[in-house]
């Protein structure tokens, strides 16, 4: 468990203090023969640019941070011969009293139109979940106070130095010494997710000052109003009057004036950083050795876990046996109470080499997870059900659950589901994304531990 994460609001009031230096603005798009720079950008998107070198030493450091707070529960449980889950069930979770029906209920009235209408019974979960938050932050921190007393901890080479080597120890906590190489592969997908963050509320006040400049060049070679060429071109062609409806008559609106007046965006995308990913003895689908893996991180009691499924089969479809993939475990209880017997049952699945065609059913039928729907579909893939009820009843792959979960953290997974192809993490679950990453991946060496 940490705390999470660093953002870009917090970013910019950290750096409202700071003086930037006056430079030649950069070209950042081209378009009807002139140059587009941080100057056309709107005030906030100005600032976030003027801040973007430091995103990440920022979030490097905040990690840091962070990566204290872990090995902090990690060095205790393993003192106390328990898990970190249960540590801090132990210290924080029975140290937050429950919230009162009054309470909740008080949550629920409150915000009833935004629940969208939902029984109080089916949301009651969530909103216990709301009204813990603070106070077990607050025991956490408390708690995490403590262990610094007793555990020394030590920083040791500056993580944002420019001469950090691999083999550098940026940390001791007690007797754990943590080197710099541990820490890169831990601060990757922070520093990305950060990154990608930032170019898209850029990119997209760059996208904004283009469109509005090429009305206005659009309207005049007509010579017309800028607001009947809207007219024209989206509120007159409105038949249902949908917001969903204007969405899409403006976006060809932009893509016929892009091409147009040849818009060209050179604010530059992040890189993905390319990750070690391991598969573990998860389940895998498609040729062993094929020179890409998907590794996809699963909850399968999440509707978008669902509908990202088939764009994966999709794309394995295309590739043929140049792409493996490998189906980790990432359930997320506080949100999907049966997720992880799901994922255990799928393990027990699994085991009788039933796992892909299980799955199929649980991302079939999401809302009926409960144990006794878990043992049907058990039986409806003619599974030996003595073995199978056994191993969920007992518990059998609950370790292995929480392995992949663990894992997932390390590799930055905050949610679900989370992609990677060959270690480079998928920013949008497209079948066009996938396949652009899918090719970059083909022309480069698989990742050594793919």
């Amino acid at each position: 468990m940490n705390f999470r994460f660093i953002t870009l609001s917090f970013l910019v009031l950290f750096l409202a203090a700071l003086t930037f230096a006056q430079t030649e603005p950069a070209v950042l798009a081209t378009a009807a023969g002139r140059s587009f720079t941080a100057d056309d950008l709107s005030p906030a998107a100005r600032q976030f640019y003027e801040a973007r070198k430091f995103i990440a030493p920022e979030t490097r450091k905040q990690e840091f941070d962070l990566a204290i707070n872990d090995i902090l529960l990690e060095e205790e449980a393993k003192f106390r011969k328990t898990s970190v889950d249960d540590l801090v069930e132990l210290e924080v979770g029975r140290k937050v009293p429950a919230p009162t029906e009054a309470q909740i209920k008080t949550v629920y009235d409150a915000n009833r139109e935004q629940l969208g209408g939902a029984a109080l019974t089916e949301v009651r979960p969530r909103i216990v979940l709301f009204l813990r938050a603070e106070p077990e932050q607050k025991a956490l921190e408390s708690f995490i106070t403590a262990l610094k007393k007793k555990y020394k901890v030590v920083p040791g080479v500056d993580i944002n130095s420019a001469g950090l080597k691999p083999s550098d120890t940026v940390l001791t906590v007690g007797t754990r010494k943590v080197t710099a190489d541990w820490f890169e592969e831990k601060v990757k997908p922070e520093v990305y997710r950060n990154e990608m963050e930032l170019y898209r509320r850029l990119n997209t006040s760059l996208e904004d000052a283009i469109y509005a400049n090429l009305v206005l060049i659009e309207a005049r070679n007509l010579k017309i109003g800028p607001e009947e060429l809207i007219g024209r071109e989206i509120t007159d062609r409105m038949e249902q009057q949908t917001d969903a409806e204007r969405n899409r008559l403006e976006a060809l609106l932009r893509d016929r004036l892009a091409k147009k007046y040849d818009r060209k965006i050179l604010l530059a995308e992040p890189e993905p950083p390319v990750q070690k990913i391991s598969v573990d003895d998860d389940p895998a689908q498609g040729n062993p050795k094929a020179p890409v893996t998907i590794v996809m991180f699963s909850d399968f009691q999440c509707s978008v876990c669902s509908a990202t499924h088939p764009v994966v089969k999709e794309v394995m479809q295309q590739y043929g046996d140049k792409v493996r993939l490998v189906v980790r475990d990432f359930p997320l209880p506080s949100v999907h109470v049966n997720a992880e017997k799901a994922a255990e049952a799928a393990a027990a699945a699994n085991a009788q080499g039933k796992f892909f065609e299980y799955i199929e059913i649980l991302y079939s039928n999401q809302k009926a997870l409960d144990n006794a729907s878990l043992k049907k579909y058990a039986t409806q893939l003619g599974l030996d059900r003595v073995k199978f009820d056994a191993e969920l009843d007992k518990g059998v792959y609950a370790a292995e659950i929480a392995n992949d979960v663990k894992d997932g953290e390390f590799y930055g997974v905050r949610g679900t589901p989370t992609l990677f192809i060959n270690g480079m993490p998928v920013p949008v679950n497209s079948v066009e994304v996938m396949k652009k990453l899918i090719d970059r991946a083909l022309a480069q060496k698989p990742s050594p531990n793919q």
